[in-house]
């Protein structure tokens, strides 16, 4: 019996990614293009924050953010609160690029809000959560 979800969900994935590479004037990868938008949308975050909200590897998220860093879009900082912790801020030519990968993916799920019913996509929603629940507990 061949997948039923897995390949739809990856290719719905792949194409977003091909979304977002045709923002090349920006110069940021998939990868980076989500944390950004992230920052922007939730405004600075613990490293272990954007783990919880990404699901990247921690060493994957570590080189993302070395790569943010170095271009001057974002800063990681010790946290006031907690020496152990980093704070990751976005630059200001952080949030300008942030701000338009924001927008861009606000354009594209608008369009997708708009044609689809609102039920619809609570049934997507509750299928993606009960998909990563299940991977999560094959983790453990």
């Amino acid at each position: 019996m061949p997948l039923r979800l897995i390949p739809e969900i990856h290719r719905a994935t792949h194409r977003i990614g091909l979304y977002l590479e045709r923002m090349s004037e920006l110069g940021v990868t998939q990868a980076e293009a989500h944390i950004l938008a992230q920052l922007v949308s939730h405004g600075d975050s613990t490293v272990a924050e954007l783990h919880r909200a990404l699901a990247h590897k921690r060493s994957t998220l570590t080189s993302i953010l070395d790569r943010l860093v170095a271009r001057g879009l974002a800063v990681r900082e010790v946290s006031e609160q907690d020496r152990r912790t980093f704070v990751v801020r976005l630059t200001r030519r952080g949030k300008s690029v942030a701000a338009e990968v924001y927008a861009r993916l606000q354009r594209l799920e608008a369009r997708v809000l708009a044609e689809t019913p609102p039920r619809t996509i609570e049934r997507l929603l509750a299928v993606l959560e009960e998909v990563e629940r299940a991977a999560d507990e094959d983790q453990r």
